[in-house]
Order: C-alpha cells, then sequence, then structure tokens
C-alpha cells in the first residue's frame, strides 16, 4: 500500500503540494467506511438512492441560501448561556429565531421561552455557513450556526448538523462518524475566533436534538482522524471492502462498491464457509432508456422532461427520472438545453444510424479520475495480460453458444464434440490471432446449427438461415442479429464509459480507428444469451414478420414496425431477471452488464486476480 506522501503532487519547482482541503463530509464518511471514503472523494462516485434523496431533502431548507458567519465581536449581546445550557440539557425547547426558522434551529440552542422572560436577546441564526481552515487542512459547510456573546463577554457559537434518521439506540445515541464530523465544525468555528464546546446534532426522523460535548478525547481523535483522512485522499488503491457489514445495506454506492462480489471472487479456490453473496442494489433499474426514431423528430427539454415532437406534434413527455440513455436513430434534433440537461444528470446520447448502426455517445463528464483507465492502458500493453483475458472471454462464449444450442435446438453429437474439443484448444493458445481461429471455429458450428433454434409461426423459405453474413445482411435473421449486436455494442459502451474506462482500446479485440474494442471484448460471451435470445424470441412468437423487412439483391433491411418490435423483444432480454452464475442471487441482464464492466476494472486495477465472464449455467 502506498503511503499518502508517495502520492503528493509536486509544483513547479519540485515542491511537495498538500492535497486540496478534505470537506468535512467526507471526514465522516472516511470514519464511517474508508472504501466509500475513497469511492466518493478520491474518485468522484455518487449513485441516488431513496435514502440520498430523503437526506436532500430534510437539507434543502438549509441548503437555500449561504450565510456569513458574523464577526465575534459583532455576535449577539446576551443569551450565549442559556443556549449553551439548554444544548446540555436535552429539554427539547427551542430558540427564539424567528418564526419560520424551523425545527433544526429550534434545536440550536434552546430555552427560548426563559430567555425572554429573563429579557435576554436569543443568539443569532445563520445557516449553511461555509468555514475552512488552512492550518486544520479542513473545509465544511454548517447546517445551522447559532451565536452570542457569554455572560463572561466571549464570543460562542453552537454547530448544529442535521440527520435525515432517528437517533441510534445507543449510550452516546449518536454515531462516532456523526460525533467526529461535528467535532470538526468545532474546530472550524475556534479557528475563526469562536468558544466552542460542544455541539447539536438533530435527527429529523424523530425530531430529537443531541448534545455532543466536544471534550479533549473527541477533539485529538478528530485531528487524528483528518490526517488519516488526508493521506488516504491521496492513495490511488482502492482500501478492501468491508466484510458482511450491516453498514452495506443501504449504501447507496453498493453497486459500484460491490463488497461481497469482490470478497468472493478474491477467494480463490472459492471458500465454502465464505458468506452469502449479498445483492446490495436493485435487481432491475426503473429508469429505462429512450428511443426516439420517428425521422425529423426533435427533442427538447419542458422543466425535469423530454419532450419529442415532430413539426406541431407532440410525441411524448418523459420524465428524466425514467429515462437512462436517450437514443437517437437517424436524423433526429436533440436541442442544446437537452444535452445540458442530460449531461448534469450524467444521462447519455446514443447515436445510431437510420440503418441502426452505432456511431457513438456524448455524455457528461461522470467521472473525475484516470485510476481505472490508466490500469487498462498498462494492462493492455502487456501481451501476457490481454492473452489471458481473450482465453477467457473465447471460452465463455463457445460455452454460452454450445449451451444455446442444445437446450434449443437439435444438434448433432459430432458438432457439440467439436465445440468442446475447440474449447479445449484454448488454453494452449499462445497468440491472440491463434486465438480469433479457434473463436472463428466455434461461431461457424454454432452458426451452422443456428437454424434448428428457429421455429417461425408463419412458414417461409426466407426464414431458412443458411450462415452468418453482414456489411450489409441478405437475409432477414442477419438483420435481426447485425441489428441486435449494435444495441448491445451500445449497451457495453455505456457500462465502460460509466466507469471510466477506454471502451475503444481493448485485449481480444485490438484498437482499430472507429471500433469500440472493449466494449466488443466484453459483449463477446453475452452475443448468444442476450442478443440471439432476443432474436429468437422475435421470430419464434412471431413479434417480427416477414413483411417487416425489405428485401433486394442489396441486401435486407428492416422496415420501422419490424425494428421497434424487435427493440421490444432486446429491451425486454435486457430487463429480464437471471440467476447470476457466480454469486447466485437474482439480477436483470442489464444490471449484470454494469456490474461486468466493474468487476473489469476490478481486475485492471488488481483488486482481484481473475476476471470471469459470465456463463450461464
Amino acid at each position: 500500500m502506498n503511503t499518502g506522501s508517495d502520492h503528493m503532487p509536486q509544483d513547479d519547482d519540485g515542491s511537495r503540494v498538500p492535497p486540496d482541503l478534505l470537506p468535512v463530509r467526507m471526514l465522516n464518511e472516511y470514519v464511517y467506511c474508508p472504501r466509500l471514503f475513497h469511492l466518493m472523494h478520491v474518485e468522484v462516485r455518487w449513485a441516488e438512492n431513496v435514502y440520498t434523496v430523503e437526506g436532500k431533502a430534510v437539507h434543502r431548507r438549509v441548503d437555500k441560501l449561504d450565510h456569513v458567519l458574523p464577526d465575534p465581536e459583532r455576535a449577539g449581546t446576551a443569551g450565549a448561556a442559556d443556549a449553551a445550557a439548554a444544548g446540555r440539557d436535552g429539554s427539547g425547547a427551542t430558540v427564539k429565531a424567528g418564526a419560520d426558522e424551523g425545527p433544526n434551529a429550534q434545536a440550536a440552542a434552546g430555552e427560548t421561552k426563559d430567555a425572554a422572560e429573563q429579557g435576554d436577546e436569543p443568539p443569532e441564526i445563520s445557516r449553511s455557513v461555509p468555514l475552512a481552515s488552512e492550518r486544520l487542512g479542513i473545509t465544511a459547510k454548517l447546517d445551522l450556526v447559532a451565536t452570542a456573546a457569554g455572560d463572561d463577554g466571549a464570543d460562542e457559537a453552537l454547530p448544529v448538523e442535521t440527520k435525515r434518521g432517528r437517533v441510534p439506540a445507543n449510550a452516546e445515541r449518536s454515531y462516532e462518524p456523526e460525533r467526529i464530523q461535528l467535532m470538526a465544525q468545532g474546530l472550524l468555528l475556534r479557528e475563526h475566533g469562536y468558544r466552542c464546546d460542544h455541539g447539536v446534532l438533530y435527527f429529523a426522523g424523530s425530531r430529537t436534538r443531541v448534545d455532543v460535548p466536544f471534550t479533549a478525547d473527541l477533539e485529538a481523535r478528530t485531528l487524528n482522524l483528518i490526517q488519516q483522512a488526508r493521506a488516504a485522499a491521496m492513495r490511488s488503491e482502492l482500501p478492501p471492502p468491508l466484510e458482511d457489514s450491516p453498514k452495506c445495506w443501504g449504501c447507496s454506492l453498493a453497486a459500484v462498491c460491490l463488497p461481497d462480489e469482490t470478497l468472493a471472487l478474491k477467494q480463490v479456490p472459492p471458500d465454502p464457509a465464505a458468506p452469502t453473496v449479498r445483492r446490495l442494489y436493485p435487481a432491475r433499474d426503473d429508469a429505462l432508456p429512450l428511443y426516439v426514431q420517428e425521422q425529423g423528430a426533435s427533442v427538447g427539454k419542458q422543466g425535469e422532461s423530454l419532450i419529442v415532437r415532430q413539426r406541431t406534434q407532440t410525441l411524448a413527455r418523459v420524465p428524466i427520472k425514467d429515462v437512462s440513455q436517450l437514443v437517437l436513430c437517424g436524423n433526429i434534433s436533440v436541442s442544446t438545453q437537452t444535452v445540458h440537461l442530460l449531461c448534469e444528470a450524467a444521462i447519455p446520447i446514443v447515436y445510431l444510424s437510420s440503418g441502426h448502426w452505432f456511431y457513438g455517445i456524448a455524455t457528461g463528464i461522470t467521472l473525475k479520475n484516470a485510476f481505472d483507465r490508466a490500469a487498462q492502458y498498462a494492462a493492455a500493453a502487456r501481451p501476457d495480460r490481454c492473452l489471458q483475458l481473450a482465453r477467457d472471454l473465447v471460452t465463455a462464449k463457445g460455452a454460452n453458444q454450445r449451451t444455446m444450442i442444445r437446450r434449443n435446438g437439435r444438434p448433432p453429437a459430432p458438432e457439440l464434440a467439436h465445440m468442446d474439443d475447440l474449447m479445449g484448444r484454448v488454453e494452449t493458445v499462445e497468440a491472440i490471432g491463434e486465438l480469433l481461429g479457434v473463436e472463428g471455429g466455434l461461431a461457424a458450428t454454432y452458426f451452422r446449427n443456428f437454424s434448428g433454434m428457429l421455429r417461425p409461426r408463419e412458414f417461409d423459405a426466407e426464414w431458412d438461415f443458411k450462415n452468418r453474413n453482414r456489411r450489409p445482411p441478405r437475409d432477414p435473421v442477419n438483420a435481426l442479429l447485425s441489428f441486435g449486436y449494435a444495441m448491445l455494442a451500445k449497451e457495453c459502451t455505456v457500462a465502460l464509459l460509466g466507469e471510466g474506462l477506454d471502451p475503444w482500446w481493448g485485449f481480444f479485440h485490438q484498437p482499430r480507428h472507429g471500433r469500440p474494442a472493449l466494449a466488443l471484448d466484453i459483449m463477446e460471451p453475452l452475443r448468444p444469451l442476450i442478443v440471439d435470445s432476443a432474436v429468437l424470441t422475435a421470430i419464434n412468437t412471431g413479434m417480427v414478420r416477414n413483411a417487416d423487412f425489405t428485401r433486394s439483391q442489396a441486401g435486407c433491411i428492416m422496415r420501422d414496425g419490424g425494428r421497434k418490435a424487435f427493440i421490444r423483444a432486446y429491451e425486454a432480454r435486457l430487463d429480464q431477471l437471471v440467476t447470476h452464475p457466480l454469486f447466485d442471487y437474482r439480477c436483470s441482464w442489464r444490471a449484470a452488464i454494469r456490474l461486468h464492466a466493474r468487476l473489469l476494472a476490478r481486475w485492471l486495477r488488481g483488486e482481484i486476480e481473475h476476471y470471469q465472464p459470465l456463463v450461464t449455467r
């Protein structure tokens, strides 16, 4: 493990430059979970869930406007002693800070009624107060601060931190990360000339405030953790995940962290006594891709919704929270304001040609680190790692192809044996070029038996599939396969970009201008499981028919109706739940794609020793 000093940047003259000021909110995360701190603060990862949304709602009033903390000599004239006493007694009384200040302001100092009876002036309330200290190396935006002049003339301040949940049922009535965060805020107030000997945690879930005395032990612990966190902020290695921790439940970054999956893959061979791998992320997404196919249509925005129009007609109105991708097929325009909105929301815009060739993606700067990409380039420069990954991908693809024709077709036994023989040769292959020949042999055998899986409702010779052909496809089956593979390449590209990887720099598929080589790599084992399965469903159930294609000597293309029908079949397949063969929990195929993109990033950075592609049982 590298230390913070090993990674400390240097100035122009070669001197070491300290890291930026550490946000106190991130100090809270470091105490809670160092791995979460790394993902949020170092790699700048973020994801929403119901708890983060509730937390934002609780802080919405506090965050409306930044206040400037009054200078110590201008703080209120009296009443701070009463405020401090009230903050300690736990009585739940409130400070008179204005009728509309809300319960968190009421929690600030207490005893408003008694102060009014005694004629004391209530403390001054400041909200959303930004403070920083170069000496301490931290910065914070304090939810609420009550300031006043004490009886002895000293200027006093009381920080109040608002929390979403209920008061914990422990002796301290709070957790250490919360106490450390509040103590750090107290240190900042002291740096700015205030006396600050305690703070208040206000728990919105139970409308209760809890006093936190700033003891010498808490102060020393906080100062030590600040130094630890600042050193951790300079490291590029991910800290190890928590083991079977209840903290992982409800964590919005559990799907990015993958604590149980990472620990399971570290066990080689697998440990039968290891805890069950928990699925800590939703089995499927609520948000789905929005496909716009009407030629000449335009996409705009209205508030937090996307509006699809064609001339004066409104074709669709979709809330942005329900959109995971905006897929533009052909001659579709999109407004600059809409691009800005989608970039801010980290929703990619996917561009396909009118013939549905995958052209590219426009996306915001969703990741602000380059660790994964640097590891990718370093691994791609090593022939041994390229060959290792390529072997795994070809073996997985061959196994999935064999399973498909065995389950859904009637392949002769010698054909299955031939595929077994080819897969057995993979481990002895010494070069990528030779491995391409093995992969080609597996594909030829698979597609030679593909027609055995076709059972169209309307019998027609046009469905007679002989072999795989493309550019352009010459029959309906190949037209569907080509379209489906372009859609899957798009899905894999989006997943890789979400992890900060370069979709155009591959291992098995060597880099070539205009080809998303890494996306093609990770989609190899998924082709039969997702696209081929969707093609079979579309044909065998009658979702697409012969009339949905236009044929000529130049090739075969899908008409609009057939394309829309196949997109429904393809999206239904991505949304279908499957038992993950490695982790034995249920998730959608779309979630599985993202999961394996993240596992690939873990392998590239050396956190797991072996990347295991998805192989169906």
